[in-house]
C-alpha cells in the first residue's frame, strides 16, 4: 500500500519501497518513518515478498533527516526525542531482523540519516554517479544511531574519519571502503539492478534467511561460539524443501 511518502509495487516477488518526498530529496520525517514500518511488517507477513528494494524518487535517494523537524525537536524534552528517535531505530532493527534481503537502489545522494539507511539495508547498489557521506558533523551534530551500520561496515579509523571530517564519498571509494556492494555505470544501471534483484527474487528463501540470521548472529561472538553456531544453523539447513530438491536434482543430472 503506498502512502504520500512512501510508494509501494510489489512485482515478480520484488517489493519496492520508493521514499517519495523528490521536493525535499527524500529527507526522513516521522510520516515517513511510520511508512516505512509498516511496509516492512508487510514484507515481513506476506509471502509473495521474496526481496525488498528501497529506492528514492528523483534524483536523490535521501538527503537524511527533516531539518525543520529536527530544528522543532529543539524545543522538546530528552525523552520526547529519545521516543522520535527510537521510531527511526526500529526501521533499522526491522531492516535486520527481516528474513528476507533488503536491498538499498542508490541514485544520486545518500547523506546522513539517508546514508544510515541504505547501511541498514543487507546490500548497497549504487549509480557510478552516486555520492555517500555523514555531514552532519557540519551541522554541530552526529550520526548517533547509524554509526551502528557504518562502524560494521568498515574500519574503526575509516568510519572515525567519515563521521568526525564530514567528508563526502563517491561510489566507487564507497565500494572501497565498505559501505557499497555494487557500482553499475549510469548506461546500464536500471537493467543491471534489475537483474541482479531478479537473481535474488529466484534464489533459495529458506537459505537466503538462513545466511541472513547468521551472519548477523555473529557480531560479538567469539570464533568458536561462530563454529558452534554455523554447525546449528548447517543442521537446519539440511531440513530445508530447498536443499533436498536441489541435492535430489542435481543427483539426477
Amino acid at each position: 500500500m503506498s502512502t504520500d511518502r512512501l510508494l509501494s509495487t510489489l512485482a515478480e516477488g520484488i517489493l519496492t519501497l520508493t521514499l517519495n518526498r523528490p521536493d525535499k530529496r527524500n529527507a526522513i520525517d516521522t510520516p515517513m518513518v511510520e511508512a516505512l514500518l509498516a511496509a516492512l511488517e508487510r514484507a515481513n507477513l506476506d509471502v509473495d515478498v521474496r526481496v525488498v528494494a528501497v529506492r528514492g524518487a528523483g534524483k536523490d535517494f535521501c538527503a537524511g533527516a527533516d531539518l525543520a523537524e529536527l530544528l522543532e525537536s529543539v524545543e522538546r524534552t530528552a525523552e520526547e526525542n529519545a521516543a522520535s528517535a527510537a521510531r527511526l531505530g526500529e526501521v533499522f532493527l526491522r531492516m535486520r531482523r527481516l528474513p528476507k534481503p533488503v536491498v538499498a537502489v542508490v541514485s544520486g545522494r545518500a547523506l546522513a540519516g539517508g546514508c544510515g539507511l541504505a547501511g541498514a539495508c543487507d546490500l548497497v547498489l549504487a549509480h557510478a554517479d552516486a555520492t555517500f557521506g555523514y555531514p552532519e558533523i557540519r551541522r554541530g551534530f552526529m550520526p548517533a544511531m547509524v554509526m551502528t551500520m557504518l562502524r560494521r561496515a568498515t574500519t574503526e579509523k575509516v568510519a572515525f574519519d567519515l563521521v568526525a571530517t564530514g567528508r563526502l564519498l563517491s561510489a566507487e571509494e564507497a565500494a572501497r571502503v565498505g559501505l557499497v556492494a555494487r557500482v553499475f555505470a549510469a548506461h546500464e544501471f536500471e537493467q543491471a539492478v534489475a537483474g541482479f534483484l531478479a537473481s535474488l527474487a529466484t534464489s533459495s528463501a529458506s537459505a537466503l534467511a538462513l545466511i541472513k540470521r547468521q551472519l548477523y548472529e555473529l557480531d560479538g561472538r567469539s570464533f568458536e561460539d561462530g563454529i558452534r553456531l554455523g554447525a546449528e544453523v548447517n543442521a537446519v539447513a539440511r531440513g530445508t524443501p530447498d536443499f533436498r530438491d536441489a541435492v535430489t536434482a542435481f543427483l539426477k543430472k
